[in-house]
């Protein structure tokens, strides 16, 4: 019998904050977020999720994927390369 892992995918609009914010994902699928810079105001080019290692430039209406590792439920912040806009991603088990 093969197993087959779907992957979670979640879609982050990014103008002048966040939206959604909060991104709910279960423990243990692979997971990918996408991050969709559509405004050029303030410090939004960048996103950095400490948690995994990951500091990412946004570039203007180029949807830019970051894999995540899933394997340990929390709750893990992401923020503009400023931190002065924050989201979070919260891995259920």
């Amino acid at each position: 019998m093969t197993k087959t892992n779907t992957t979670q995918k979640a879609t982050v609009t990014v103008d002048g904050g966040y939206q959604p914010d909060t991104i709910v994902l279960k423990q243990g699928v692979p997971a990918t977020l996408t991050f969709n810079r559509i405004n050029d105001a303030g410090c939004l080019d960048q996103v950095q999720l400490p948690d995994f290692n990951v500091l990412a430039d946004l570039p203007l209406n180029q949807p830019q994927k970051i894999t995540i590792d899933t394997s340990h439920a929390g709750t893990y912040k992401f923020a503009c390369g400023m931190d002065m806009f924050r989201g979070k991603v919260v891995i259920e088990p």
